[in-house]
């Protein structure tokens, strides 16, 4: 199938799920992430700020400030088609909505590629070799291929996100492991 019937296929899966549902999956993706070692052994994480269809970061986001880590959010520069890892410290304040309905910093301290332990990235589809299907910006296979980037690159989704597989070619970077409510998948990138 084509990235964009797929895609088109994938956010009708999601449009079908109920808002409780929703919640009740997000708390245990957030869960698998929150117990696993490589969750544990970060200092400095970088998570995005959800859709209203995408698995809710915001127990991610609590967690890790609980455990006193750094948190990081991507800051998207459209004209330049590329983003940088921004330090955020509160939820409630110095965010903003963006032209797409992202919510994204207005300031921040930009946190060095190299000092990030874990990336948790969106999608709109995964497989599990790994492959993404995002929303087709390619921004994170672009931050990806940062020479600076050692973090694991792990990606929250719902179990109806997974497919048999994704369409990729060699601009798109894998991520290790995909974490659903059913647990974790770590991806062999065959």
């Amino acid at each position: 199938m084509e990235k964009s019937a797929l895609r088109r296929e994938i956010k009708q899966r999601l449009v079908q799920m109920s808002r409780d549902d929703r919640i009740a999956k997000s708390k245990q993706i957030c869960g698998w992430v929150i117990n696993s070692d490589v969750f544990r052994q970060s200092s400095v994480v970088m998570l995005f700020l959800s859709l209203p269809h995408e698995v809710d970061t915001t127990p991610l986001i609590l967690t890790a400030w609980q455990q006193g880590k750094t948190v990081a959010v991507p800051k998207v520069s459209y004209e330049q088609r590329h983003m940088i890892p921004v330090e955020i410290t509160s939820l409630e304040t110095g965010l903003k909505m963006d032209q797409y309905g992202l919510r994204t910093p207005t300031n921040g301290v930009p946190v060095p590629f190299d000092e990030i332990d874990l990336v948790i990235t969106p999608g709109l589809g995964f497989d599990r070799h790994g492959n993404r299907l995002g929303r087709g910006g390619s921004y994170y296979d672009t931050f990806f291929k940062e020479g600076k980037i050692t973090a694991a690159r792990w990606a929250i989704a719902f179990g109806r996100q997974l497919c048999e597989a994704i369409p990729h070619d060699e601009d798109d970077v894998p991520v290790d492991a995909v974490v659903t409510e059913d647990g974790i998948i770590m991806c062999n990138h065959s």
